[in-house]
C-alpha cells in the first residue's frame, strides 16, 4: 500500500529526533536515496530539521518539527478512533 506524504514526513521527523545520517533515514523509513532527497530538502527549507555538518552530515528535528510531528500523530490517533 502506498504511504501518504504526511506519513513519510512524520517518519522522517521521528527518526531525526535524536539525530540521524541520511543512510539511517533511508533504511528506517524504507525509502531510497532518490526519493528521500525531496523530503529532506522540503523539511530543511521549512526549518523542520536542521543540518549539522561534521564528520558526517547529521539531520536533527527542530522544535518546529517536533510540534508538527506531535500534530500529525494526534491527527492520526483521532482518525483511527473513528
Amino acid at each position: 500500500m502506498k504511504r501518504s506524504r504526511h506519513n513519510i514526513i512524520s517518519q522522517i521527523l521521528d527518526i531525526c529526533k535524536t539525530g540521524a545520517i541520511k543512510t539511517r533515514i533511508v533504511y528506517q523509513a524504507n525509502l531510497n536515496f532518490r526519493t528521500v532527497n525531496p523530503y529532506m530538502n522540503l523539511l530543511t527549507k521549512n526549518n523542520l530539521i536542521k543540518v549539522e555538518k561534521g564528520k558526517a552530515v547529521l539531520y536533527t528535528t527542530t522544535e518546529k518539527g517536533i510540534n508538527l510531528l506531535n500534530n500529525i500523530q494526534e491527527m492520526d490517533s483521532q482518525l483511527t478512533e473513528l
